[in-house]
């Protein structure tokens, strides 16, 4: 093995222990705490809990992602927006593909929502580590409250400036804190090791026969352990399969030595609260306060890998047209997957802080917690039975069909917490959801109501037009298709008669891959008409300047158009406020304000 194999053998696994991990990494911290709160630690409950996260995370997290989804990626991309492309290539149309994209569109919508609550859960649980300081005991959990939400607020204030910079020592961090999970994880496991036992299944099913109904609820808390597994699919683009997977066998590993370490703490210490802090206490009191640091910046790389996570799902939204144009900025300039997105961000912050404040402890914040989890587990799921139905890959089907009704089991027994906050789930999706489907359905309404003209019958006056002159110099014309010419152009072209020289119409066709670019143009449609269609993947970040520059257009003016929308509807309302308080597609693209000229085109929906 060469020295450059292994540095980048090596250099993937610590980059995603940084980047993927930190979400399902964090849980250690309050999964037991939250599980023995309603559950009595008694020897056979102790058990029969560390067997359930043990075939938890074999099933839901190394099956259903490791192995199963992440075969499905798409020139190195996953997440259920790639799912979706793919049953799109698969069943081109009808009832079945009409259901995948809700199935996407409610999938995206609950990851948005998890997108608050995780980094909420997750800083929270870890400042109340605090109590165990004996100095700092008596600590008012709003003071904890405030310190962890100044915390969410630094990081998020820092978004704009990039994380590419502090993002390498990310990995390096959490290597030192898997590590220390792992240790300590041992040391209480060597204290009882017949708690390796509790691997065997037999205790899970025994803990069903004995608790009945009520261990069935105790499934909404169980999946606590593998909330942040669908980062493995998601984050896949990023470092690609064998590094995300190499790094979860290391990452399983010291998971679930912790489990069984903190599993052995409570069978010795069943009145234990903070179960995690109080072991780690019990084992060192003198590494106590550097470990809790250490979870504390665990917490916020978590936290970071979510925010980044919201960003690139929002990106994939803007580019495949499921979500308005909100403004991007390039936080990198070598790595093109570092974005901001402020509308995003600000909107992130104050939920997130928000539930902070609304719910006070992280045990309660758990109950508002796994409904989003399981209910993305359970349509990536469905959807990947559409898929592998269509493929070579037939035999996978009923593999995935015994872990859809897993996943059905986990997210039906959250419906327990309902009552208790884990409608938040729903409150929190509800708002990307609805903005979805407005955006989506109000673009075809609009591109319906505004009745596009056909490109010969534009050609016959556009002809006549020039031939009687024309202004020296390069226009360009936006426009969605090549095929169907826009009302503004038909109202400045040939009604008002603006026609130049070079009149350039350019179309940009987002592909169903995430990486290309590929440019056509096309010189000679009419006299002094030419046509350049850009064909880019729904992850490129566009230089459209360059683009033009590169291909030797050198514009005058740039013509675009902007629709004033007269309706009565109330949804179409909104989705008119939406196109206002967002930015147009120049502005998305920053292409030269002294350039540019918009056409104003009213529209009855």
């Amino acid at each position: 093995m060469t020295q450059k194999h292994e540095d980048s053998f090596w250099g993937g696994i610590v980059k995603a222990l940084g980047l993927v991990f930190g979400d399902i990494g964090t849980s250690p911290i309050y999964t037991l705490t939250v599980v023995f709160a309603m559950t009595k630690p008694t020897v056979a409950n102790v058990y029969g809990i560390l067997s359930l996260i043990f075939w938890t995370m074999t099933i839901l997290v190394t099956a259903e992602y490791a192995w199963l989804a992440m075969s499905l990626g798409k020139k190195g991309q996953g997440g259920e927006i790639v799912l979706r492309e793919i049953i799109i290539k698969l069943f081109k149309k009808g009832r079945v593909l009409a259901f995948a994209g809700f199935l996407s569109f409610l999938g995206v919508s609950l990851l948005l929502g998890d997108g608050v609550i995780t980094p909420a859960i997750s800083i929270l649980s870890a400042v109340e580590g605090l109590l165990l300081i004996p100095s700092l005991a008596a600590t008012k959990q709003s003071v904890l409250v405030f310190i962890a939400a100044l915390i969410a607020f630094t990081l998020f204030f820092f978004q704009s400036r990039g994380t590419d910079k502090v993002a390498r020592i990310f990995g390096p961090i959490m290597i030192v804190y898997f590590g220390s999970l792992l240790v300590s994880g041992v040391a209480s496991i060597s204290g009882t090791p017949e708690i390796i036992s509790a691997i065997n299944p037999w205790h899970a099913f025994e803990f069903f026969r004995q608790n009945g109904f009520a261990g069935y609820i105790v499934l909404s808390e169980v999946i606590l352990c593998s909330t942040g597994g669908e980062a493995l699919y998601a984050d896949m683009g990023h470092l690609g399969k064998k590094p995300i997977i190499r790094a979860w066998y290391f990452v399983f590993a010291a998971l679930y030595l912790n489990y069984l370490g903190q599993g052995a703490f409570i069978l010795r210490n069943p009145e234990a609260k903070n179960i995690l802090f109080a072991m780690i206490q019990s084992q060192s009191a003198l590494l106590y306060i550097p470990f809790l640091l250490l979870t504390i910046m665990a917490t916020i790389i978590a936290s970071q890998s979510i925010i980044s996570g919201v960003f690139s799902i929002v990106y994939q939204g803007i580019t495949t047209r499921l979500m308005p144009l909100f403004k991007v900025d390039y936080t990198s300039s070598h790595i093109q997957s570092q974005i901001y997105i402020g509308a995003v961000n600000w909107t992130l912050m104050v939920a997130v802080i928000f539930v902070m404040f609304f719910f006070q402890k992280s045990g309660n914040l758990a109950a508002a917690y796994g409904m989003a989890v399981t209910g993305s587990m359970t349509i990536t799921a469905l959807m990947m039975i559409m898929v592998f139905s269509r493929t070579t890959k037939k035999w996978k089907v009923p593999i995935v069909v015994i872990i859809a009704m897993i996943d059905v089991v986990y997210f039906t027994s959250t419906f327990s917490k309902f009552p208790h906050g884990a409608y938040w789930s729903l409150i929190l999706a509800s708002l990307p959801f609805a903005t979805i489907l407005i955006w989506t359905n109000g673009q075809r309404s609009l591109y319906k109501a505004l009745r596009p003209l056909e490109l010969e019958i534009f050609m016959l006056s556009y002809e006549q037009i020039y031939a009687k002159g024309h202004i020296a110099g390069t226009a360009l014309f936006f426009l969605k298709g090549l095929d169907v010419i826009p009302p503004y152009i038909v109202h400045c072209v040939i009604r008002s008669n603006i026609i130049y020289e070079r009149n350039i119409f350019i179309s940009i066709v987002r592909t169903d891959d995430p990486f290309e670019v590929s440019c056509h143009h096309k010189k000679d449609v009419g006299t002094g008409l030419e046509f350049f269609e850009v064909n880019a993947g729904y992850m490129e970040v566009l230089d459209i300047e360059k683009l033009l520059t590169d291909n030797g257009i050198k514009e005058k003016v740039i013509f675009y158009g902007i629709e004033d929308i007269e309706t009565r509807n109330p949804i179409w309302k909104v989705f008119a406020l939406i196109k206002k308080l967002t930015p147009n597609f120049v502005q998305f693209n920053k292409l030269p304000a002294a350039k540019l000229q918009g056409v104003v085109t009213r529209v009855e929906m």
